[in-house]
């Protein structure tokens, strides 16, 4: 004999049917919040290419006659030369279609607007590839031209970022350092090496994120500084990189670079236009983004490369 208790009244899963459902919008676990996007100054371009000019490096630029005394009241001539062959930057450009049946948008769209939510996923899916080709591309990527001077190894065998690694990035940008750049779990092993010699980093709230800070310096998290290759790595260990970043054209930094008015502009560098519906009733709407980034000097931006992520400790009490 069953042990239930019936309940002489309206059971759930009738009265669910007369019941409002409320609703969230479309949750889309893969998308991050692209810290870098907002951390890097950017430049609209009108043409599409950027030609980033360079004076021809030396010690002293020019020969300056500087004495109360001189010994020679002639004063020395000459000029700055400048590169001959400067670097052009061109957008490169990341598009997707999205398609739209508007049989299903004409019904179904209320409360949350089916073409508006289609349109705002593929924007963010659009804006986490521009974030990994910024870092990652095989051109422009900031990764890929780091200048060699600029690039060192971890002090300790092990290779877990310590203290001192992250000192030595800041002697290589010394100039108005921005902003380390790293994945989470690279943040997480700099973390315990902190508290493994007692010298916890502070966090400040930046942008509207909470961050820790080294020496003064936030270090701002982002899956597309990969893991053996991986945004998300299931090996407890794994080898990455750390950045360390001036941003700015006036401080002759790093940028980014997007095609500014743009017809059917929805967001920076982001066009969606209409292409129109067909004979099925599916509307299809192609949506371009353009991006590049630019290294304006070699010292704007160094490198800790081959940083082991998987290194803990044991802490034990007295």
């Amino acid at each position: 004999m069953s042990d239930e208790i019936k309940i002489n009244a309206l059971g759930k899963a009738a009265a669910y049917q007369l019941a409002d459902v409320s609703k969230t919008k479309p949750q889309f676990g893969l998308l991050t919040p692209k810290w870098l996007s907002k951390f890097l100054e950017f430049k609209g371009l009108d043409a599409g290419i950027y030609r980033v000019n360079r004076v021809k490096e030396g010690n002293t630029p020019l020969e300056v006659l500087c004495s109360s005394k001189p010994k020679s009241t002639v004063i020395p001539q000459g000029f700055i030369d400048y590169e001959e062959k400067p670097r052009e930057y061109i957008l490169n450009s990341i598009s997707t279609i999205i398609n739209v049946n508007t049989q299903v948008t004409d019904v179904f769209s209320s409360p949350y607007d089916q073409t508006k939510e289609q349109l705002a996923l593929a924007v963010e899916s659009l804006r986490e590839r521009q974030e990994s080709q910024l870092i990652n591309n095989d051109d422009y990527g900031l990764l890929k031209n780091v200048a060699d001077s600029q690039r060192i190894q971890p002090h300790n065998s092990v290779g877990a970022p310590t203290p001192d690694d992250l000192d030595e990035l800041i002697s290589k940008v010394w100039k108005e350092p921005s902003f380390f750049l790293a994945h989470p779990r690279a943040i997480a092993a700099f973390e315990r090496e902190c508290t493994r010699r007692g010298v916890p980093p502070v966090t400040a709230n930046i942008n509207g994120g909470t961050f820790i800070l080294w020496r003064g310096i936030p270090l701002i998290p982002s899956d597309k500084m990969l893991v053996d290759g991986l945004k998300n790595p299931k090996s407890p260990s794994g080898k990455t990189n750390i950045l360390l970043i001036r941003t700015g054209e006036t401080k002759r930094g790093v940028i980014g670079l997007y095609q500014a008015g743009l017809q059917g502009e929805h967001s920076r560098g982001l066009s969606i236009r209409f292409r129109g519906i067909d004979d099925k009733g599916v509307a299809s709407y192609l949506l371009s983004l353009y991006c590049s980034a630019a290294i304006l000097a070699d010292d704007a931006i160094a490198v800790l490369e081959d940083v082991e992520v998987g290194e803990y400790y044991d802490y034990k009490r007295d």
